[in-house]
């Protein structure tokens, strides 16, 4: 049940029956309208921006729309006054027992409620992480992976068919690093003093690896030259490195469906053939850059290279393709690897970038336009930076990993949960602080622990109602007398929980998980505020024994939050509190 989508509904059809008596006239578009909560709850349960949006294309005056509107709105039932504000927008106030009907169906519908038909199948592929796999995840990553794994499971929650997908970037030049660097480890393995020269990574994450190489070498591949070995290391090493990657994953509960790999893309004529259905099209050509703005570097000349004419498509520029000597740009095998998904059947793409990558964002999505016609869009979500912090001081660097804070050091600190949660307290293109103490504080200004502690206080009012005696399966909780849940906090918190179905589907429609993580956190401070006000006033506490009746609606309402609760959690891929300890 979406209660906001219902008294929409009502809006439309009374507009379409304006319409009909000739008080609108015909052919307007009415996919503009909305109805949302108010901004100042003061003026009403819900609003329309229905006269205002309708006024230029109707040639009419807003006020006049909103007369009209509101006498075809008194008809329905559920809304009991309907006032025009302002210039001409809609203040609506809906019988109580619809908001009270919300909870039964919360109830009811349980994991299912909120959940939503608005992506009608639709095949998303959303790709995520795609570390380079030259090490382990690092803090940036984290973010990256929750935001993504956040983003799939929300998507699917509002009726896509998601597939969660890794680029394994194994086709570039950091590859053969990671082999030299995974060689020297090898020597140190087999007693040799490793040299671990300036651009060669230096983290003891490589260890194993060169063990590993022992075991399955021995000393076969010592003193041999680069050129006989680097290939079969290279190989080695990533398979390694990928491993240390997926264990990394499941440490926050991310599984990928796919895994693709650049590399696959060299040789096989793929990265030719989205190029050529470029060039057919006319967008394919050779010439020259401009030089870059500023300062030149010293070592720049023109060159002329094989180009994509981006700047057809929204682009700053034209980018090249291929590079003079002949070999492909960084830029080629990424347009292939997107004509794939295409080609793959998906309906939408999404890409989960971190903040360094801002400036691919416009060619990309001219690459994806121009091989789909603008068929299929693309949606690049950048991912900001994370700041650790601990003790009141920044984190300071992980030795294993060499340069940086790893995915498992945050995990192993802070838990799977809090970290899922935290990485989607701020919205994904700002900075995120981290602050190790902060985020196993108890108290409010910590929201994970703030949204645990309501999921763990519906459960205590659950057990102690069971303790009185009182019936609280969720099939009597459904069928409670509600009637008996008349003061404004009650129903204020009963209109919360009807709120939940629209926030999913705004959430998706903009691919905004934080949406979420925002919302869970004010329905649970709204039920802290209801449960504060029995300390002071005993007839609003969940459960008292002599009135079976009147607890068992107030502990449905405290049930249909839960509902609420657990849904959001399980989008954000964090597990409900039973108890707090």
């Amino acid at each position: 049940m979406n209660l906001f989508a219902d008294i929409r509904a009502s809006v439309l059809r009374a507009l379409q029956d304006m319409t009909a008596a000739a008080e609108l006239p015909s052919g307007l578009d009415f996919s503009a309208v909305t109805v949302e909560p108010p901004r100042d709850a003061g003026h009403g349960d819900m609003a329309t921006n229905a006269a205002m949006v309708l006024a230029k294309p109707a040639a009419m005056k807003p006020r006049d729309i909103a007369t009209l509107l509101v006498s075809h709105l008194g008809r329905d039932p559920r809304i009991e006054t309907a006032e025009i504000a302002g210039p001409g927008f809609i203040n609506l106030r809906l019988n109580p027992d619809q908001w009270r009907g919300v909870i039964s169906d919360a109830i009811r519908e349980g994991a299912d409620y909120g959940r939503s038909d608005m992506g009608k199948g639709t095949r998303v592929n959303v790709e995520f992480v795609s570390a380079n796999p030259t090490g382990p995840m690092h803090v940036g990553h984290t973010r990256g992976a929750v935001f993504g794994d956040a983003l799939a499971a929300l998507l699917d929650f509002a009726g896509f068919d998601v597939t969660r997908e890794y680029y394994i970037n194994d086709g570039g030049a950091q590859v053969d690093v990671l082999a030299r660097s995974a060689y020297e480890r090898y020597r140190e393995a087999n007693g040799q003093e490793p040299t671990i020269a300036e651009g060669l990574y230096p983290g003891d994450y490589l260890i194993p690896v060169g063990q590993a190489l022992k075991e399955k070498y021995g000393d076969s591949l010592l003193d041999k030259p680069e050129d006989e070995w680097l290939a079969e290391v290279r190989d080695f090493a990533t398979a390694e490195m990928m491993k240390m990657i997926r264990e990394d994953l499941a440490l926050l509960g991310v599984s990928m469906d796919v895994f693709s790999s650049e590399k696959a893309l060299f040789g096989t004529g793929r990265i030719e053939s989205a190029l050529d259905r470029l060039d057919k099209a006319g967008l394919v050509y050779q010439g020259t850059l401009e030089p870059p703005k500023g300062k030149l570097p010293e070592d720049w000349e023109e060159r002329e290279q094989t180009l994509f004419r981006s700047t057809d498509y929204g682009d700053d520029q034209d980018r090249p393709v291929r590079k003079s000597d002949g070999s492909w740009t960084y830029f080629a095998p990424d347009i292939a690897y997107h004509f794939d998904k295409t080609e793959r059947g998906f309906d939408q793409l999404i890409d989960i970038f971190g903040a360094d990558h801002g400036g691919y964002v416009k060619r990309m999505k001219a690459a994806v336009s121009a091989l789909t016609e603008g068929k299929v869009p693309l949606d690049i979500k950048l991912i900001q930076l994370v700041r650790l912090f601990k003790n009141g001081a920044p984190f300071k660097m992980s030795k294993r990993a060499g340069t940086f804070v790893t995915l498992r050091d945050v995990v192993e600190q802070a838990g799977a949960d809090v970290t899922r949660f935290v990485m989607l307290t701020r919205k994904n293109d700002a900075p995120l602080d981290f602050d190790f103490d902060k985020v196993l504080e108890q108290s409010k200004d910590n929201p994970v622990w703030y949204v645990q502690y309501a999921s763990a206080r519906v459960n205590s009012v659950l057990r102690r109602a069971t303790e009185a005696g009182i019936d609280v399966s969720d099939a009597a909780l459904s069928a409670a007398d509600l009637s008996r849940l008349n003061q404004p906090a009650q129903l204020e918190l009963a209109r919360k929980v009807a709120e939940w179905p629209r926030i999913v589907e705004i959430a998706a429609r903009a691919n905004e998980p934080h949406r979420v993580a925002f919302f869970l956190y004010e329905i649970a401070s709204d039920l802290h505020s209801l449960w504060n006000r029995g300390n002071d006033d005993p007839s609003m506490r969940f459960v008292q024994p002599d009135d079976p009746a009147g607890s068992q609606a107030k502990i449905a309402l405290a049930r249909a939050v839960a509902v609420v609760i657990s849904a959001g959690l399980g989008i954000l891929g964090v597990t409900p509190a039973k108890e707090m300890r």
